[in-house]
């Protein structure tokens, strides 16, 4: 049994190990091309990681247009958008990319928060536009949680 994170466990932190490991092995074989092997695991690894902020950022910017914004149309489009992005999230992340996440969760904001603004402006809303927060008001287990939405200011969902 390898030491370190299992493939099944936590893919992310399985490639960062692998690469490691690999970078660190001393290969008799000259025809193995470990360096461009390294490089494709770490961009494998990347690529899920990368994944799970895409996610993290379009769900935040879909509660804040639910949260803040007045219109009544268009809620149940952000709401399905936040269960799609959801989804994909829960099959992506991992302890590791979780870490990840929470670690990184105030510049995912400001991007998600760069996102909305500009979108509710463009549907007439530059008041709501300029009062979103300049922090992130949702945990990492808001953002995640299942069937979670945040109310409107004033109470109303």
């Amino acid at each position: 049994m390898p030491d370190g994170p299992r493939y099944e466990d936590d893919f992310y932190a399985w490639t960062q190990y692998q690469a490691e490991v690999l970078r660190t092995m001393a290969v008799a074989d000259n025809r193995f091309d470990c360096e461009n092997v390294v490089e494709e695991i770490e961009a494998l690894g990347r690529s899920e990681r990368d994944a799970v902020r895409s996610q993290i950022r379009r769900i935040i910017e879909h509660l804040l247009k639910l949260a803040y914004s007045p219109a009544e149309q268009p809620r149940f489009d952000w709401i399905e958008t936040i269960l799609d992005a959801r989804q994909t999230l829960s099959d992506k992340i991992t302890p590791t990319l979780r870490h990840d996440a929470e670690q990184v969760l105030d510049k995912l904001y400001a991007d998600a928060r760069k996102r909305a603004a500009p979108a509710l402006r463009r549907h007439g809303e530059p008041d709501t536009a300029d009062a979103l927060p300049q922090s992130c008001p949702y945990s990492l287990d808001d953002i995640c949680r299942e069937d979670w939405y945040p109310d409107r200011p004033g109470g109303k969902p």
